[in-house]
């Protein structure tokens, strides 16, 4: 059996548009010893293709992430087949809170250094030594202490769209560079009880563990992150306190926790949180674009990249040839994160967040 892809990228969206069935975006990870990642990663396809699972995985020693797209009348099989690995034996499988399926249309399974990218270096770091779990309600309850303090582990573009009440930033574009702004930005806030959540767990649960590794005590982090939470407070009846909507790292790039907007434009300051790609193939910047900007400027960032646009195939080819797009998003300057870092530790200092 080929272990990979080999249809066309519109073949695939193609089928995917073809299919009658419901599919179902589910995330799930687990922090573990794998011993021969490239032989679970080659099981893994094997196993999730032949159901016809769509989505993102990466496999590395310390364990699996996933996001994948599952067809409904296969979910029990999906859930046999990953439990039958004894470390993913009963894990949590996070259904998503807007579940249009329409999240993936190819399975991609790689092998990484780390399931999360994360900088550390230190041999004595271990993951396992990590903060206690909340679920939603004990996660209120908590927070609802003015003294506890909340920490948002998440990208500043997640943030930017929503976030849970008081939430601290930490204001960066890769969680490698957050781990040490977090302990940085804390310090004075060690006798307090932290509370730090993220999308699905995977980084918080990290996170956690790295704190307690520099000295802290009083750490916890929210079991399953925001998408168990916002499950669990409409199961239960809970008050839901994520203000906004919740990034996700798939084609949906967001799914609706509530009416709340608390974000705006990029180019004209309207309330707005949908996150676009410029369509410029020399920028796919990600920013937020309200429908008037939309149209105003075709998909596109700025007046440069709507020119851009217009030019032959072959100027533009010209255009993007040595251009590094690297991680692009919409005011990534580091001179931008500065500033905001400063701002809000004179903020908590003075009570303010």
């Amino acid at each position: 059996m080929i272990l990979h892809n080999r249809v066309s990228a519109e073949e695939l969206k193609r089928r995917l548009a073809a299919e009658t069935f419901t599919r179902l975006t589910i995330s799930f990870y687990q922090y573990a010893h794998i011993e021969d990642p490239q032989a679970f990663r080659d099981q893994l396809y094997e196993g999730l293709f032949k159901l016809a699972v769509f989505g993102r995985i990466y496999v590395a020693h310390e364990g699996i992430n996933a996001q994948i797209s599952i067809p409904a009348h296969h979910e029990s099989a999906v859930r046999d087949f990953l439990y039958a690995f004894p470390f993913m034996n009963g894990i949590r499988l996070n259904k998503a809170v807007d579940n249009n399926g329409h999240s993936f249309w190819v399975l991609k399974v790689k092998v990484r250094e780390k399931i999360v990218a994360d900088g550390i270096e230190d041999p004595s770091f271990n993951i396992l030594k990590r903060g206690q779990y909340l679920d939603a309600q004990a996660f209120n309850a908590l927070t609802s202490d003015p003294n506890t303090v909340i920490v948002d582990m998440r990208n500043h573009y997640e943030y930017e769209v929503g976030h849970f009440e008081r939430a601290i930033e930490i204001p960066s574009d890769t969680f490698r560079e957050q781990l040490p702004m977090s302990v940085e930005m804390l310090q004075d806030k060690k006798d307090q009880p932290i509370v730090m959540y993220c999308t699905g767990g995977i980084r918080c649960e990290k996170a956690s563990a790295y704190l307690l590794h520099k000295g802290f005590k009083n750490v916890y982090h929210l079991e399953g992150g925001i998408i168990e939470y916002t499950n669990k407070a409409k199961e239960q009846g809970l008050p839901n306190k994520f203000l906004g909507k919740n990034f996700v790292f798939d084609a949906r790039l967001g799914e609706r926790i509530g009416p709340d907007i608390i974000s705006h434009c990029h180019q004209c300051g309207a309330p707005c949180d949908t996150h676009t790609n410029c369509v410029n193939d020399g920028c796919h910047l990600l920013f937020l674009q309200c429908d008037a900007c939309a149209t105003k400027y075709e998909g596109c960032c700025s007046d440069e990249c709507q020119h851009i646009l217009h030019l032959p195939e072959e100027e533009q080819k010209a255009y993007r040839a040595g251009i590094d797009k690297g991680n692009l998003i919409f005011n990534k300057a580091k001179e931008r994160l500065r500033p905001r870092l400063e701002e809000l530790r004179a903020r908590m200092d003075n009570g303010e967040e």
